[in-house]
């Protein structure tokens, strides 16, 4: 299709809501971001989406829509699976009803594989191949790109990285890595450190402490530096059996807590060396995110392309 087409990408997560009017490129020319509110399950976030689309598609015509759903979803038929976080999407004709919606081709794909794609192709995977991604937000998710094209298993998902075992005891990566399994490491502080800078910066915080991480790693906080090298490593740990299955070029972290940014990627990066055979050294490069939270949208657009 012309690049000059105009596509429509959409972001379905457990906390936030997108809409983006953009072309092929992936170029986003305008936008709508909500709020989601987790007791109004998908039933809200579909009324949401009915609101927004007439408001944002006004004196626009479009040709396809892409979406990244946050969730293992069916990407042939567009049926979504189920959501880790809200209540509703089980099993719901979601490509058929954003159809009915636009009168438009609709392509469905899990969100972390469509940030992939905005990644690889419009973002720090450019002219890399394979291209891993993982995102570390209020979950674990991962893709991987290959060839220009998310690479897809059996449905109803696949590069599911956040459940991946770190023991025998089921303890999975996300429990370790996601944002709110860092937060919880830092309340710990308040009761064991809290003279501590990571603490002091937290404060009374009720969820989102991450986020003082990367103040308190730049003041020499001594718990801020070992929480950053129990998650490096975990998540290293993690990724070694990406690279040892898939062998990607570059593995790509993204996701809010990759906002700590350089501390994070070489933490990461050293650790995976450490867990990766002689055979596969010096390993992929490991890169941060270049598209922030315009990586789903983005990639949606481009999974939209694909449709015409």
């Amino acid at each position: 299709m012309s690049d000059s087409k105009l596509l429509l990408g959409i972001e379905i997560g457990g906390t936030k809501l997108q809409l983006v009017c953009g072309d092929a490129t992936g170029r986003i020319h305008a936008r709508r971001r909500l709020g989601v509110a987790p007791a109004e399950g998908a039933e809200g976030v579909r009324r949401q989406i009915e609101r927004t689309l007439p408001e944002l598609l006004t004196d626009r015509s479009i040709e396809a829509v892409g979406v990244g759903f946050g969730g293992p979803v069916d990407w042939r038929t567009g049926r979504t699976n189920r959501s880790h976080q809200l209540a509703g999407w089980s099993e719901f004709p979601l490509a058929d009803w954003l159809r009915a919606q636009t009168g438009t081709p609709v392509l469905v794909d899990n969100d972390a594989n469509v940030a992939a794609l905005g990644e690889s192709l419009c973002g720090a995977g450019i002219g890399l191949n394979p291209v891993g991604y993982v995102t570390l937000g209020s979950g674990v998710g991962g893709g991987l790109v290959t060839e220009g094209k998310i690479y897809h298993g059996a449905p109803p998902g696949e590069a599911e990285i956040g459940h991946l075992l770190l023991d025998r005891c089921g303890t999975t990566l996300e429990a370790r890595c996601a944002g709110w399994a860092v937060d919880a490491r830092i309340r710990d502080l308040n009761l064991k450190e809290p003279t501590g800078v990571l603490a002091r910066l937290a404060g009374n915080t009720a969820g989102g402490e991450a986020r003082h991480l990367a103040a308190a790693l730049g003041q020499g906080d001594a718990a801020a530096a070992r929480i950053l090298r129990e998650v490096a490593e975990d998540l290293a740990f993690g990724l070694s059996h990406v690279v040892h299955l898939f062998h990607p070029q570059v593995i790509i972290l993204g996701g809010g807590l990759s906002g700590v940014g350089e501390p994070l990627r070489v933490a990461v990066a050293a650790a995976l060396a450490g867990f990766t055979m002689d055979a596969f050294q010096p390993g992929p490069e490991i890169r941060l995110a270049a598209l922030g939270e315009d990586a789903v949208p983005v990639g949606a657009l481009l999974l939209a392309r694909a449709n015409h």
